[in-house]
């Protein structure tokens, strides 16, 4: 049984089972449906929400260019200090500059980026990982996903309140479990994806590693895509309540967007649908 499977046999108001109990049955790290949103002040939670849409449409906004633009265009009275803080909460990076969040441990480890140039034309080649963060109705929390490049297919994803590396080595053991090795595994420089723990991980089943230049949003551009699809066709319309509602929402809507959704970059078909015809041809 996958993940997405076992997500959707949690009961909210289970007779005989608490919500920790069905996680531990069903095998489900419970930190999305368990914890609670991480709180802010009713005003940081309005502005991380106003520079969550602008940084989806510019992802080279810098903390003083955002804070321009949440004075001037929105009329907030706020500061570069307060800006800078909250990117940092909300993990954010930009081409031309990124907060300390996502700066990697000098001991962590650096590897080059392996995509441009590079032809991609089979399911697994290629996979993509990134957090991103998801405003709530009271509140936010995080999410991880990783994605087949070629295919477009979310493979995997989790929720949490915290960004550790345990959450991310725990995605991606998975995601290896369910549908096997890739052959290059890219993310961004942050310390979750540059500790040795991760890079161990990889290295074990053989994979070669691959990291966008420094400060460089773009080059994980397909998983970039993905976050705006989600939060400007799901969670913007609707925010959720607490972490089971998140969960169930990004559920439904990854289940929609792997095998209904049609996408114009692979021919206008859904995910799945390149992803098994032409995994079961190679």
């Amino acid at each position: 049984m996958s993940t997405t499977e076992r997500r959707q046999k949690v009961v909210k108001s289970h007779p005989r089972l608490s919500l920790a109990q069905q996680c531990k049955i069903l095998n489900i790290h419970r930190s999305g449906l368990y914890y609670k949103p991480k709180s802010e002040s009713p005003l940081n939670l309005e502005l991380m929400k106003a520079i969550d849409a602008q940084f989806l449409e510019h992802p080279y906004y810098g903390v003083e260019r955002m804070t321009d633009y949440l004075i001037l265009d929105l009329g907030y009275h706020v500061n570069v200090k307060r800006i800078r803080r909250l990117y940092k909460i909300m993990g954010l990076q930009t081409i031309y500059r990124k907060p300390k969040t996502t700066i990697r441990d000098p001991k962590n480890y650096k590897y080059p980026y392996l995509l441009k140039g590079l032809v991609i034309d089979r399911p697994n080649q290629v996979w993509q990982t990134d957090i991103t963060y998801i405003p709530m109705f009271r509140g936010f929390m995080y999410m991880n996903a990783i994605i087949d490049v070629y295919s477009r297919k979310i493979l995997n994803w989790s929720i949490s309140n915290s960004m550790d590396k345990q959450w991310c080595i725990e995605l991606l053991r998975d995601t290896i479990a369910q549908y096997g090795n890739t052959e290059i595994h890219n993310s961004d420089q942050g310390s979750q994806y540059t500790s040795s723990e991760y890079i161990e991980v990889l290295k074990e089943h053989d994979i070669q590693i691959s990291m966008d230049s420094k400060g460089r949003a773009l080059d994980n551009i397909f998983i970039e895509r993905f976050w705006k699809s989600l939060k400007y066709e799901k969670i913007y319309l609707n925010p959720p309540n607490g972490g089971l509602d998140l969960y169930q929402m990004v559920t439904e809507y990854i289940e929609f967007y792997n095998t209904k959704r049609r996408h114009t970059e692979i021919g206008k078909v859904p995910p799945d649908q390149i992803y098994n015809t032409k995994r079961i041809a190679s």
